[in-house]
């Protein structure tokens, strides 16, 4: 019998702060919202996964306020981001950065695009970490959630890993990653069906916390 894997990106982090892996205000609102949307609509999940950033557990911690219960996640670092701060630096390690790339979000978000089609094809000397390792960690640790057994598992990420997922899973090509990347809302759901013949993309970038009321406040992407 199949099974529906939730994942679900973190909540508006705080963007052009010092410490960017801590949520906002707002972020903290929707995950609590989501939690109660998800419990709306019958999620109930039986394993909780998050990657190992602060992020990831402050959004989780909120989902199950909203959703009414209490669950212990277990902590897959392959679910992490990848450091873009770091991936950008590293490109621009003899100078010529844009300027605002790491504050201004159009700035960063272009030069992010840009670089991390680089990155795919090992144009930039010495990342955090390369391309290959990245796509490797994420895919891991999606077949620990496949494997774990549960029926419902859900499990809290980034947008990258998320985009990855989905591109990998549809096969789309490799600039796909970023696209999809870029277009995962905070706190957005992709649903997946886990069936012994593979692994499915069911929905993506859903946002059942968010309607015409409250979209102005609630709908952000970074």
């Amino acid at each position: 019998m199949s099974r529906m894997f939730h994942l679900v990106r973190h909540a508006q982090a705080s963007f052009g702060a010092a410490d960017y892996d801590n949520l906002s205000p707002l972020g903290h609102r929707q995950s609590e919202a989501l939690g109660a949307a998800l419990k709306r609509q019958g999620v109930t999940p039986d394993r909780v996964f998050i990657g190992a950033m602060k992020r990831h557990r402050q959004t989780w911690e909120g989902m199950a306020r909203g959703l009414g219960i209490s669950a212990e996640p277990e902590v897959l670092p392959g679910l992490n981001e990848f450091d873009f701060t770091g991936l950008l630096n590293a490109r621009f390690a003899a100078g010529g950065a844009p300027e605002g790339m790491h504050d201004d979000r159009r700035a960063h978000f272009r030069t992010l695009r840009d670089t991390v089609l680089m990155w795919q094809r090992d144009e930039i000397d010495n990342p955090p970490e390369s391309f290959a390792a990245f796509a490797s960690r994420v895919r891991r640790a999606r077949e620990t959630i496949a494997e774990s057994g549960a029926r419902t598992p859900l499990a809290v990420s980034s947008g990258g890993a998320i985009g990855q997922t989905v591109a990998e899973i549809t096969g789309g090509p490799a600039d796909q990653m970023i696209a999809l990347q870029l277009q995962v809302k905070n706190c957005a759901v992709a649903r997946f069906v886990l069936s012994r013949n593979g692994t499915w993309l069911n929905g993506f970038n859903e946002t059942p916390h968010i309607d015409a009321a409250n979209q102005d406040e609630m709908l952000t992407y970074s």
